[in-house]
């Protein structure tokens, strides 16, 4: 392993680590960003000549322990800080106990702005640079510094405390914890977005599925992520054009993922263990589709949103036929929740073409192509219109 290599490892492993236990001694966020950092960049100087340590993570922890020490020193800040971090032990604490841990369910709180959430979440955990958070917000550096300094005030004025909740709490803050992680895991999954997001929500989960194995939410949402993120590399043709489930190459998924995502599952489960359960249906050889609408039905009884009904009319149109699936999708509108929706022109459009009417599905292909949310998704829905207008 080269020693970039084994820096982007240290990196992977470590740097939450580092980042929460400096957190938790000092109090002070942007100082544990810093020393981590500077720990980062000392073994990028010293690691090519001096070799990779054998134990990374706890060479990195002491230099920025170090870094901290030296700092806190020189501001002349609480020497009961200054004692705890000379002292601090180097060997990883027990999971119920994990700085990470702490970290994560505070940079979900509830009482930040979900955006805010997510951000920091990358920033902090993840340790992604700033730049690359904006780029992904589509905001400038300088404004993603103010929000993410404006999160972290929020969580000092008002008294955030610095711990995993516990009973009757975990169980309200635990969702918060989930709702982030699974939308950094979209934001990274979709047809516009970085695939390095995706990815680093997947080692989240597995990370928080590591540290809480009792709670099987935990395991729901990693399995959901596994199973979708084993598609990864068959999602796209050579082109670079989106492909949908039926046109890609099987062969292409990561079975491996698919595996570790089926053996997550439990049983029974809440709302993400029935979405992985329903990923888990389109692995087979031969998509079920009567059972993917009967999960959709359990689905919907615990989580009655638009989406979930609009999912739900796509399945029956597949199970039964495409009027019922129309049927169903007319009734889901009703509310005018899913009005100028993309995905919800796309799959009308589809069920329409399946039904045989072929130019109001074209026509609908292309509102989907004009309403989407990327360059790529608008791409494939226009291929779509072409190739039924070719077909008559």
């Amino acid at each position: 392993m080269s020693v970039r290599a084994a820096i982007e490892e240290a990196t992977r492993d470590s740097y939450a680590r580092v980042v929460a236990t400096l957190i938790r001694i000092t109090g002070d966020w942007d100082l544990a960003e810093d020393c981590a950092q500077d720990a980062l960049a000392v073994a990028l100087e010293k690691w090519p000549a001096a070799g990779v340590p054998e134990n990374p993570g706890a060479w990195l922890l002491t230099v920025a322990r170090n870094r901290a020490l030296d700092v806190l020193r020189r501001a002349s800040l609480e020497r009961r800080k200054v004692a705890e971090l000379a002292h601090l032990p180097l060997d990883p604490p027990s999971p119920a106990h994990d700085d990470r841990l702490r970290l994560i369910f505070t940079c979900c709180h509830p009482a930040l702005s979900l955006p805010a959430r997510v951000a920091l979440t990358l920033r902090t955990i993840a340790g992604l640079p700033t730049a690359a958070i904006a780029r992904a917000f589509l905001v400038t550096e300088p404004t993603m510094t103010r929000r993410l300094t404006r999160a972290k005030t929020k969580i000092a004025q008002a008294g955030i405390a610095y711990r995993v909740p516990s009973g009757a709490a975990l169980t309200e803050r635990l969702p918060s914890v989930l709702g982030v992680l699974y939308l950094l895991f979209n934001h990274g999954y979709g047809a516009g977005g970085e695939t390095s997001f995706a990815d680093e929500a997947v080692r989240l989960t597995r990370l928080l599925a590591r540290l809480m194995p009792e709670q099987s939410e935990v395991a729901g949402l990693l399995a959901l992520c596994l199973i979708q993120h084993s598609r990864r590399h068959a999602r796209r043709d050579d082109s670079g054009a989106l492909l949908t489930l039926a046109e890609q190459d099987r062969s292409r998924w990561d079975h491996a993922m698919i595996a570790e995502g089926l053996a997550a599952l439990p049983d029974p489960g809440g709302p993400y263990a029935l979405q992985a359960r329903i990923a888990a249906c389109h692995t087979r050889e031969t998509t079920d589709w009567p059972q993917i609408a009967a999960l959709y039905d359990r689905l919907a009884a615990v989580v009655p949103s638009p989406v979930v009904q609009l999912n739900r009319a796509v399945a029956y149109g597949y199970a039964q036929s495409p009027a019922t699936g129309l049927t169903m999708l007319a009734e889901a509108r009703v509310a005018g929740a899913l009005d100028g929706y993309p995905y919800a022109l796309a799959a009308e459009a589809d069920l329409t073409a399946r039904a045989g009417h072929t130019p109001a599905a074209v026509a609908l292909f292309e509102q989907a192509a004009a309403a989407a949310h990327s360059p790529a998704e608008a791409q494939a829905l226009l291929r779509r219109a072409t190739e039924l207008t070719s077909d008559t």
